[in-house]
């Protein structure tokens, strides 16, 4: 499985077989904020975590994917989605809306997308997500998401084999509080990769949580 990170809370996850998973597209220049390129990708499937600009613009994505949003469990071209619903904010969505956490199995290797979490987990919720090797996580903190350091709690109450950030501060996109650096002040052994993307197989999972910081692609 190869996992892209395109930009902001999108990736292009690739299966072995070449079936292709497109999370949250951006629309490019949203409130002059998100400054990525245009995501410019053809994928078999798009998940959208909530109806903000910056995180469905599922006309971005071409090869006529199938479309996957909301709570609940779906089956799509051989894609099991569990959805959690959750929160954008502190006040059980009154200020910014909902927000779903998604967990889906690609290579047998179990992922889970934060989307825009923005309150720490129930103990339910947690267990919800018991199982993640890989999770896509964001860091970016407060305004947006969760703070960093409640980023952090939730990863390591599950301990993922792989945390990869996301919807963090860089010189494309202004809006979050925090960018890699921030995160790397609190764990040093986060690791900023020299690429935008990373190969995983389930054999190779490392034994221990890895934070890996990638560059954007776009």
């Amino acid at each position: 499985m190869k996992i892209e990170w395109i930009g902001h809370a999108c990736f292009c996850i690739t299966s072995e077989k070449g079936l292709k998973i497109v999370t949250d597209p951006y629309e490019t220049g949203f409130r002059n904020i998100i400054n990525y390129g245009a995501v410019d990708e053809s994928a078999d499937i798009v998940t959208v975590s909530h109806e903000h600009g910056d995180h469905n613009n599922v006309t971005a994505v071409s090869g006529d994917p199938a479309v996957v949003k909301e709570k609940g469990t779906k089956s799509v071209k051989g894609i099991e989605f569990k959805g959690i619903g959750v929160y954008h904010d502190q006040a059980k969505g009154a200020e910014r809306g909902p927000n779903t956490i998604f967990v889906f199995e690609v290579d047998g290797i179990r992922i889970a997308h934060l989307g825009d979490l923005g309150h720490p987990l129930s103990a339910e919720e947690l267990k919800e997500l018991e199982g993640t090797e890989v999770m896509l996580a964001p860091t970016g903190g407060p305004m947006a998401t969760l703070e960093v350091q409640e980023a952090i709690d939730v990863w390591e109450s599950i301990k993922p084999a792989v945390v990869i950030p996301m919807h963090f501060k860089t010189e494309k996109c202004s809006f979050p509080r925090y960018s890699a650096e921030n995160l790397v002040s609190l764990r040093p052994a986060a690791r900023k990769m020299e690429s935008s993307s990373v190969s995983l197989t389930k054999d190779g999972l490392p034994a221990s949580t890895e934070i890996m910081i990638l560059e954007p692609s776009r």
